[in-house]
């Protein structure tokens, strides 16, 4: 029986999916896994027995990376399972860094009151808000991942140009884009050529701050700017001087700070990106089925802190699951001493992510708790689980 603790309320969807063998609701000193959305763990103490956190959403920053790489336990995400929903509300922030819709439903609200005479002060006053269309311009999609893809595909469809940037793309991240979408092998190139920018790469210490005055000069007078990423991509008082100056148009974020709030050009939306129920449904089925996966047979899928390892299992065989540094003859050192225990490895794989990595063997014949200890007590091994 497998114990699961919820640190927020994770959507039923996807904690339905776990079944007999699970009891959720455990505390967290008892749980073999925990389900998180946004509660910071940074200062919690993480028992011993703990093998996995899941995080119900894309980003980990709640989340103690480092400490539950020293102690073995598996960090998963859910990358793309609220990619529609992010990339709805962009195709959304699109049209109102045009067209001043907010301005404008703001101000139709004052004329309550007014009788008769708000058709008349409706056609007199709405050229306050007038903005091109999207058709015809162009768009500069900054990282294509699983939201990335769907907004430049979906503003293609839309009759913009769309310019995409990704050093990183993947090959199977490339099958999803559109064969009309412009490859820009330079961000200067989406600067030098895009109409609207937006913002879809994770923060790290290379793009924090990445949209700054220095930036912002490189790019057409008038730009718009979206960022439903994350809000240390761009510098807000580069970006506010931006708008100031005539050089921006528009910035709509999803990440408004006090130094934006009221600010002429800016339209704030609180952090609405991920917020439909469809999102938290997917979210939550794909964060259980990861965890299942790793508790029942081993593999591992979407993890941040581990590499990806993921075996089929063969009937009659036990699992041996080893999380471990990565340093030079810890294969050998592990197929002998399994070897040795007098158990036959019949299937193997093995992965590293950075320093750590980790390695699954099937083996058949009867393994004993004796040389599972022995295992545990190589120093360059982290955790031991044992799957029958």
């Amino acid at each position: 029986m497998y114990q699961i603790h919820c640190l927020n309320k994770i959507s039923p969807v996807g904690t339905s999916r776990f079944g007999e063998n699970y009891t959720i609701g455990a505390e967290l000193a008892q749980a073999d896994a925990v389900l998180v959305r946004s509660a910071a763990m940074h200062d919690m103490d993480l028992p011993e027995n703990l093998l996995a956190i899941a995080r119900a959403g894309a980003g980990v920053n709640n989340i103690p990376l480092d400490k539950c790489s020293e102690q073995g336990i598996v960090v998963f995400n859910t990358p793309g399972a609220n990619a529609n929903a992010v990339k709805e509300l962009v195709i959304c922030g699109l049209l109102m860094a045009s067209r001043k819709v907010a301005k404008g439903i703001e101000w139709a609200n004052t004329l309550k009151g007014q009788g008769d005479e708000v058709g008349k002060q409706v056609e007199k006053g709405k050229s306050a808000f007038v903005g091109p269309e999207i058709s015809g311009k162009s768009l500069g999609v900054i990282g294509l991942g699983a939201i990335g893809i769907l907004v430049a595909n979906a503003a293609e469809a839309l009759g913009m140009t769309v310019y995409g940037y990704d050093p990183y793309l993947s090959v199977d991240a490339a099958w999803g884009l559109s064969s009309n979408i412009h490859h820009a092998r330079a961000l200067d190139e989406i600067y030098a050529n895009c109409d609207y920018i937006t913002l879809h790469l994770p923060q790290t210490a290379d793009t924090k701050g990445m949209i700054n005055a220095e930036t912002l000069e490189k790019m057409k007078d008038g730009v718009r700017i979206l960022n439903f990423a994350r809000g240390g991509l761009v510098k807000s008082a580069d970006l506010i001087a931006a708008l100031e100056s005539g050089k921006a148009a528009a910035y709509v974020t999803d990440f408004p700070d006090d130094a934006l709030l009221g600010t002429e050009g800016v339209t704030g939306i609180p952090h609405l990106g991920a917020s439909t129920p469809e999102s938290e449904d997917n979210c939550a089925c794909m964060a259980v089925d990861q965890v299942k996966d790793y508790l029942e047979n081993g593999n591992i899928r979407n993890s941040v802190n581990m590499p990806a390892v993921s075996m089929a299992r063969a009937p009659g065989l036990t699992r041996i699951c080893i999380l471990h540094r990565n340093v030079p003859n810890t294969i050998s050192q592990f197929s002998g001493a399994v070897g040795a225990a007098g158990v036959n490895i019949e299937n193997m794989q093995s992965m590293s992510r950075g320093e750590y990595a980790y390695t699954i063997f099937d083996v058949s014949g009867d393994l004993s708790a004796g040389a599972v200890a022995g295992l545990q007590a190589m120093e360059s091994i982290i955790r031991v689980r044992v799957i029958d």
